[in-house]
C-alpha cells in the first residue's frame, strides 16, 4: 500500500486544466458505456465547481494527485469530484481523503452523488454511505453524521 501522506489545498486558476484533465482520465470510460461522454459538458461542470470555490487539489509530494470537491450544503456536506490519478486508485487514498474531510467537519452529515456506471458507489458504501435516492443516471448516497 503506498504513504497515504498527503496535503489538501484549495484550487487556484492554474489547476484547473490538470483537474479537468484528470477528471476526464478518471470518467471518460464510465460514461462513455452509458452515451455521456461529452467534452464540452465535462468541462462546464468543472468549471462550475471551481468557479463555486469548492475544488480542492490532493497533493502528495508537491505533486498532484487528485482532487475533490467540498460543499457545505444545510443538511449535509456534499462531496463533488473525487478523482484520483489511476496509480492511486485501491490504495486507501480515498478512504483517507474522505476521513481528513469527515474529521474536519465533526458531527455532519455526508451527501454524493456516483455515476450508475462507476464501481465508486461500492467504494463509498465501504465508508458507510447508503443509497439514499436516484436519479437518471446517479445514485444519490448519503451518510448520517457520527
Amino acid at each position: 500500500m503506498a504513504s497515504q501522506a498527503f496535503r489538501l489545498r484549495p484550487a487556484a486558476e492554474a489547476d484547473f486544466e490538470p483537474m479537468l484533465a484528470l477528471s476526464i482520465r478518471v470518467m471518460r470510460a464510465h460514461l462513455e458505456r452509458i452515451g455521456r461522454y461529452d467534452p464540452d459538458r465535462r468541462r462546464a461542470r468543472m468549471r462550475k465547481q471551481f468557479e463555486a470555490g469548492i475544488l480542492n487539489v490532493i497533493e502528495r509530494d508537491g505533486a498532484m494527485i487528485g482532487c475533490v470537491g467540498i460543499e457545505q450544503a444545510s443538511d449535509a456536506i456534499e462531496i463533488h469530484s473525487l478523482f484520483l490519478e489511476p496509480e492511486a486508485q485501491g490504495s486507501g487514498l480515498g478512504a483517507a481523503v474522505f476521513r481528513a474531510i469527515h474529521a474536519s467537519h465533526p458531527g455532519r452529515a455526508f451527501a454524493i452523488e456516483v455515476l450508475k456506471e462507476s464501481p465508486a458507489r461500492r467504494f463509498w458504501e465501504r465508508l458507510g454511505f447508503v443509497v439514499t435516492g436516484e436519479q437518471p443516471f446517479d445514485w444519490v448516497l448519503h451518510r448520517a453524521p457520527d
